[in-house]
């Protein structure tokens, strides 16, 4: 079982199971394919992380299989290693793989490809997101992998910062339930009075600042995802460990701007889990422990929210005239009994929704992933069920 979410799975199937109950949502009629990707011998796609597609219909999947290891040297733990990129062609048939022995490759969590063709990974152990070239080759990297992860309980560690939780690694949130360490701040470290955190490890406060606020730049604590505007500029959810804000850096990797901090008022943040940004460079961010969307200008201005959307694992933004949001949602850690994908206006009304939690094609299993370049044909990528689907859309009944 994957527990990249387990912090957040018991607010996920409270609040809004009346509200979603109480909607007349149609229902939108699609056929998938759950057998898309044709991978070589003995070689498997296992938790998709990320999935995109480029302009020539290829397809690039981040995933979380390997040879993950972990070295480790008196109190701290050293690791390499965990997910790799693979290319396919447009049917699914296998091309090749990139980024083999890459450094930020630990735990894959998201993939974008940027309307020139670039491949962004997202990897939430690294703490990095590397762009790629439409060839393969590295052209920036964000972020800076931790070298080591205290593992000893007075260091305020909570783990060995393995392959995913919130509660395993540099000082995230427990789970659910769970009581914080003595002398934790909220989105702080234990021992770190007001939430301000380890500067090094992206600590919840940031020199003095904010509970969750961070530290400004590119020191990210497991971040999940990346967007764009129109001039270029970049903009990095971050995310899911001791800081929960959005970076905003220039088309060349240079920071501008952040805002967020941990709570439930506009402008905060309970897991900044996905991103988009719409033709006219609003920003819209999945609100995950908040159940909501909210909506930026590019400045970090509050501008709006909406909800009724469950619990928001991932989204993507279609490119039409008419712009729309696709979001999943999972009510529960494993997505296996609670989950559909909503189709949704950038007003936040609910156009319809499609699919349902299992292991069924048209069924989903964790969606964390949605790749949306045609409105009508997308493909999502499952962490529970190993696997890229493709879906084709009919119209809403």
């Amino acid at each position: 079982m994957n527990r990249t979410f387990k912090a957040f799975a018991a607010a996920a199937v409270v609040a809004f199971g009346a509200s979603l109950a109480a909607q007349s949502v149609p229902e939108i009629a699609f056929d998938s394919s759950g057998d898309l990707l044709k991978m070589p011998l003995d070689t498997f796609v296992g938790e998709v992380g990320g999935v995109g597609q480029n302009s020539k219909g290829q397809i690039f999947v981040y995933t979380r299989t390997g040879h993950p290891y972990a070295t480790i040297a008196d109190n701290r733990t050293f690791q390499r290693g965990g997910s790799r990129l693979f290319v396919f062609d447009k049917s699914g048939k296998y091309e090749r793989e990139w980024g083999q022995d890459v450094y930020g490759f630990n735990a894959a969590i998201g993939l974008r490809v940027d309307p020139q063709d670039n491949v962004w990974t997202i990897d939430e152990v690294a703490s990095q997101i590397v762009k790629f070239d439409s060839e393969g080759r590295i052209l920036l990297v964000l972020g800076r992998k931790p070298e080591a992860i205290g593992v000893r309980p007075a260091g305020g560690g909570g783990g060995g910062g393995g392959r995913g939780g919130p509660e395993v690694g540099r000082g995230g949130p427990p789970p659910a339930g769970a009581a914080p360490p003595a002398g934790a701040a909220p989105g702080g470290r234990a021992g770190a009075p007001g939430g301000g955190g380890d500067p090094e490890a992206g600590g919840g406060g940031g020199r003095g600042g904010a509970p969750g606020s961070g530290t400004p730049g590119s020191t990210f604590s497991r971040p999940t995802d990346v967007a764009w505007d129109r001039a270029g500029n970049i903009y990095i959810a971050d995310g899911i460990g001791n800081t929960n804000r959005i970076a905003k850096f220039d088309k060349d990797g240079h920071f501008i701007r952040q805002w967020g901090s941990t709570g439930a008022a506009n402008g905060q943040f309970n897991g900044v889990k996905s991103l988009a940004v719409d033709a006219t460079g609003n920003v819209y961010a999945a609100d995950l422990g908040n159940k909501r969307i909210q909506v930026f200008d590019g400045d970090g201005n509050f501008k709006s929210q909406f909800a009724n959307i469950g619990t928001p694992m991932t989204m993507c933004m279609t490119t039409g005239a008419t712009q729309y949001l696709y979001i999943s949602h999972s009510g529960d850690p494993d997505g296996m009994e609670d989950a559909t994908i909503y189709k949704v206006g950038l007003d936040g009304k609910v156009v319809g929704k499609f699919g349902s939690a299992g292991k069924l094609p048209k069924q989903f299993g964790l969606a964390n992933s949605i790749d949306c370049r045609n409105e009508n044909e997308l493909l999502v990528g499952e962490m529970t069920n190993w696997r890229v689907q493709k879906v084709s859309l009919r119209a809403a009944r």
